[in-house]
């Protein structure tokens, strides 16, 4: 099937090419739209938590009597207790339309002293915006921003709206300059893995076609489900990584053959057939693993699994067609405009053979040692505390950070560290008023709220409105949400809670109840892949087993780094001690499906030495050899691109880069370079074992190695395995 591909696309090259121009034309346009239709807001949420339901039942009745938006307006020269102040901010936000929010307090409307700073300089607006879910505020707050200008005050914009853009806003920034700071880096890394520029530019064109493949996708997609713009940033990452990791892998079998003295034809078609059949096998395991975050409902890892699965998929496209087009197209030109390096062709694949059949000879001791030193490095994250993302992941002289800072220091009362009960009673909420009242009596004497009060009746619902001062993100604020819902409400009523304590409670309940259908779906499909591809039942459980080690290293590191504070100096951000519990998934799902990737390029050379001399240590040897290169050089470009993360202010993404190269890092050296050496040397012929019935299901319906070669079968026979040409 492979081979016959191959061959059509080498001879149907012309076609190909014009339609591939079409597409990245005619695409191009069209899927520049798509940034346009994703929602806004950043969408972590549990959109069915408790949170997500008292939030819809006071929408459209109470509202949820919270701040999403605090302005604080400040004068040099002024205190608020002059009328030229007073009147700047009342004429400011006398400017907004009726309906662009719920409710809108001042000192003034309210006479409060909450709303005064202590050096009465200072007052802030609060407002509440209309709608239920995130993306609706949004909008509604980019109209208003303008229109909150005063011109002879200082204002900032704080609250957890004013947070969500102003990080999508120094995200975007950020990433086009981590994007500028990282493509030069990338081009230079081409030009020495691949030593042509030729064999350089080939990467390149199947990444333009990812990126506009995918881009095309997504806004079909978000024309039919809501996603958040952190689709874009997948494409970014994944598309040049795939692109490139795919094309290294063909591009190389590409040179082999030919260096064996085929013709150019008959080249492409073998390395379709035995790379590109490697690329099918990595890319349904990779596409797999992003699409498990579909069981989790918010929209930002729904949308991640949307962006990852077309990355994935035009990936794998573009390689089995477009790449074979251009190889024989380009032929023998493939080395053409050499870049001198000061290494071999096979000095990289010399030494990590060598040290292959070194690990092999003391497999049990290498096994033993590197599991245990992975281990070791992941039991930070038995003490993770997991928050979501806000202003404490901006840099400090951020708006919304500034504004967190002066509430807490200058103000009597931040108006968004607010908790919202809603009760629903049998009967009309007038009539039941006494036993709501003694509920928020309750309430107010749970240790952590400062206060608690009836603010809104209406029909059957009473909405409780409870103030407290602990940070809103640690785990000490959810300890005081755990003992609220705890409270028995008054009889024959139901008491939900929303708000930012009970949505983050609500979040990391989605993801406890999400994560092990996660893991199997993973575990489920990477058996029956690589079980397709090699008919082993040994190897999928060997590789879920290694690839979960080389994760639990890198979210050890993230603990250390992030909550810790290690090395937060060097790399420029406050550690607020706790994690955004988002991106360890999200991390968990690309390092997951890249380790796949490097596993499949490994295995399958293993394999096919394996079938030729029946040899279970020179193969695993040989496969080394052979892949040792493509796996260094492919972690180290994907490895470029991601680590520039590391420039950004966006303490999340900085996240991001640094768990992602360290995966890379501790994946394609001492997992790849040693540790399986090591545990194939231990399973020997059984790594390429099955059942004798599924043995016989794999012959008549898997998917073998395409091979124009007899392959002789030996050794294991003798010892009851059964081992399947």
């Amino acid at each position: 099937m492979f081979a016959a591909l191959g061959r059509f696309c080498a001879r149907r090259r012309i076609w190909v090419f014009v339609g591939a121009v079409l597409f990245v034309v005619l695409g191009g346009v069209w899927g520049s739209g798509a940034g346009g239709i994703l929602g806004g807001g950043a969408g972590l949420d549990n959109p069915h938590g408790e949170s997500a339901e008292a939030n819809r039942l006071l929408a459209g009745t109470l509202g949820r009597h919270v701040a999403d938006v605090v302005v604080i307006y400040e004068s040099a020269d002024k205190t608020v207790d002059d009328p030229e102040f007073r009147q700047e901010v009342e004429e400011v936000v006398a400017k907004l339309p009726k309906d662009s929010y719920t409710w809108l307090e001042t000192r003034w409307s309210t006479g409060s002293a909450d709303f005064v700073s202590e050096d009465r300089r200072k007052t802030y607006v609060t407002i509440q915006l209309p709608g239920a879910i995130e993306e609706e505020q949004v909008g509604i707050y980019q109209q208003i921003v303008p229109l909150l200008d005063a011109p002879n005050l200082t204002e900032r914009f704080g609250g957890l709206t004013a947070v969500g853009v102003q990080f999508n806003q120094i995200s975007n920034r950020d990433l086009v300059r981590a994007e500028i700071i990282s493509f030069p880096l990338l081009l230079i890394l081409l030009l020495l893995v691949f030593r042509s520029v030729v064999a350089a530019a080939v990467p390149l064109a199947i990444a333009i076609l990812v990126a506009v493949g995918s881009l095309g996708v997504l806004r079909v997609v978000g024309g039919l489900v809501d996603l958040s713009t952190a689709a874009i940033n997948v494409v970014v990452i994944l598309g040049l990584g795939l692109a490139t990791d795919y094309a290294l892998l063909i591009v190389s079998r590409f040179r082999e053959e030919l260096a064996s003295g085929r013709l150019v034809e008959e080249a492409v078609v073998r390395s379709t057939a035995t790379a590109g059949r490697t690329v099918v096998v990595s890319g349904i395991t990779v596409a797999v693993t992003l699409g498990g975050l579909l069981v989790f409902p918010s929209r930002f890892l729904t949308s991640l699994a949307y962006a990852g699965v077309s990355v994935v998929l035009f990936a794998v496209l573009s390689s089995l067609t477009v790449l074979p087009a251009l190889l024989r197209q380009v032929g023998h030109r493939i080395d053409a405009l050499p870049i001198p390096v000061p290494w071999g062709r096979r000095g990289i694949g010399t030494r990590w053979y060598r040290t292959a059949h070194a690990v092999m000879r003391r497999p049990i001791a290498v096994t033993l040692t590197i599991g245990a030193l992975l281990l070791a490095l992941g039991l930070p994250l038995l003490g993770a505390v997991w928050s979501r993302p806000a202003e404490w992941a901006l840099p400090s002289d951020t708006e919304s950070v500034v504004v967190t800072e002066t509430l807490a220091e200058e103000f009597r009362y931040d108006p968004t560290k607010v908790i919202t009960a809603v009760v629903r009673t049998s009967g009309p909420a007038e009539r039941d008023r006494a036993a709501v009242e003694d509920f928020a009596r309750r309430l107010d004497r749970i240790e952590g709220v400062d206060r608690a009060a009836v603010t809104g009746t209406k029909d059957d619902l009473t909405r409780i409105t409870l103030g407290y001062s602990l940070s809103p993100y640690g785990a000490e604020i959810r300890e005081v949400v755990a003992k609220l819902r705890a409270e028995p409400p008054p009889p024959g009523a139901e008491a939900l809670f929303a708000n930012r304590p009970a949505a983050i409670v609500d979040m990391l309940d989605m993801f406890a109840a999400g994560l092990p259908w996660m893991l199997l779906i993973i575990a489920v499909v990477t058996f029956a892949v690589l079980f397709l591809a090699f008919g082993s039942v040994m190897l999928p459980i060997k590789t879920v087993l290694t690839n979960l080690l080389s994760l639990s290293a890198a979210f050890g590191a993230m603990v250390l780094i992030f909550q810790d504070g290690f090395l937060s100096g060097l790399l420029g951000f406050t550690a607020p001690g706790f994690l955004d519990a988002n991106m360890p998934l999200m991390i968990a799902a690309i390092t997951f499906g890249l380790a796949m990737d490097y596993e499949v390029f490994m295995l399958a050379r293993m394999r096919e030495h394996y079938l030729r001399s029946g040899d279970p240590v020179e193969s695993v040897a040989v496969g080394v050899q052979h892949t040792a290169r493509i796996v260094t050089a492919a972690a180290l470009l994907l490895g470029v691109v991601v680590g520039a993360f590391v420039t950004i202010d966006v303490t999340v993404l900085k996240m991001v880069g640094v768990g992602v190269v360290v995966a890379l890092v501790v994946d394609a050296t001492i997992v790849r370079g040693l540790l399986v050496p090591a545990t194939m040397r231990l399973l020997g012929h059984r790594a390429w074992w099955s059942p004798a019935p599924l043995a016989r299901w794999w012959r008549r319906y898997g998917l073998p190695e395409e091979s124009a070669e007899p392959v002789p079968v030996v050794g294991p026979e003798s010892r009851g395995l059964r081992v399947r040409p």
